[in-house]
Formats: C-alpha cells, structure tokens, sequence
C-alpha cells in the first residue's frame, strides 16, 4: 500500500502543478474568430488527460479480453472487466468535460457532433459489456462473452478517434493539437498523473474483485 500512496502523492503533486500552470499562469491564447477559445482552451488540460486514460483502459480490456481467449486464465477475464470499469468511468468524465466545453463554444451542452455522438455510443458500448456480465451466471462463459465483446467494442473507440476526420465536426481534430512547449509539457504532465491515477484505481479494483472471489469460495 505504500507505493499506492506514494504514486497518488506523485500524480497529485504533478495534478497541481499542472492545473497552477494551465488555470493561472498560462495567458489567454489569441482567436480573434472566436474569442471565447481565449480561456476555454484550458479546459484541454483536463479533458485530454481524463480521456486518454479512459483509452487506456479499453485498450487494456481489449488486450487483455485477447489474451484470455488464448490462454483461458481468468487472471485476464479480472484485468479485462477492472480495466473496463475505471475506463467508464473516466469516459464518463471525459464526456461531462466536453460538455463544459462546447456550452460555451458552441452555445448548448450537448449538439450531437459526430465526436459527441461516437463517444457516447462507445460509453453505451461499454455499459453493455457489464449489462452482459451480470446477464450470465456461468464463470467461464460470462469471460468468453465478456472477451468477444471487449475486442470487438473496441471498434467503438476506433471510431471515436477518427470521427472528426471521417465527418464534418465542430471537435478540433485529435491529432495535431498545437501547443507552446511549456504548454505541451504541462499537458504531458498531467496525462502522466491522470494515468498514474487510473492505473491505482484498476489495481485496487482487481484487489477488491479478488478478496470478494475469496470470500465466496470459503
């Protein structure tokens, strides 16, 4: 447990540095087209962090889900749904953030952009995925479906990221985001705590998952 809490201090420590410099020390950046992005574009620093370990996480449950119909050993059956579940999670937060986002930007919470639109369709996705595991009783068969379904729904998220190059969106595009270095860096950082937070999370998640499975056996 203490090197739990030491990672946390450390994201913490790398959270606030990075939210000092993002809230308060960077200046407003110039966009004479739409001058509310002046101040708005702060809130990359913390959309793009939640988002990218929610990717994470899929990413995980997709590899995971992979390795598990190779080998059959439940260890990724655990690693597949932990990693999927703090995943919705930070999805779910992704989403709230991009909400702050486009009132502003774009007049309303919520405006069925095609970035919107699939990301919520992923959210949903992943919903199911433990929709499914509750519907099936059976051990092994709910980790064979639970695994099909996590390499599969992973398309979702395929699509999710290439959604603003596949249709007309207001969603600036996910690659090439251009930013000062001192801006990247903080940027970086804070991805880097926002990962060190996930990954904490999905461990004491597989640690809860595993006591339970320990109790019931007895």
């Amino acid at each position: 447990m203490l090197r739990i809490y030491a990672s946390l201090a450390a994201a913490f420590a790398m959270f606030t540095y990075g939210a000092y410099k993002a809230l308060l020390v960077f200046p407003p950046i110039s966009s004479p087209e739409n001058p509310v992005m002046e101040e708005l574009y702060r809130n990359v620093f913390f959309h793009v962090p939640i988002n990218a370990s929610g990717f994470l996480g899929f990413t995980i449950t997709l590899f995971a889900s992979i390795l598990y119909l190779k080998t059959r050993d439940m260890k990724y059956d655990l690693i597949a749904s932990r990693a999927a579940k703090v995943g919705v999670l930070f999805i779910t937060f992704t989403l709230l953030t991009g909400m702050v986002w486009a009132k502003p930007a774009w007049g309303s919470y919520w405006n069925w952009d095609p970035r919107e639109t699939t990301a919520l369709i992923m959210w949903f996705v992943y919903l199911g995925y433990f929709a499914l595991r509750e519907a099936i009783a059976d051990e092994k068969a709910r980790a064979r479906a639970s695994a099909v379904l996590g390499i599969f729904g992973y398309s979702s998220g395929i699509f999710t990221l290439l959604s603003t190059r596949i249709f007309p969106s207001l969603h600036p595009p996910t690659f090439g985001l251009e930013l000062e270095p001192e801006m990247g860096m903080a940027l970086g950082i804070m991805i880097t705590a926002s990962i060190i937070v996930f990954l904490n999370l999905m461990y004491l998640e597989m640690r809860i998952e595993r006591l339970k499975q320990s109790v019931g056996g007895r």
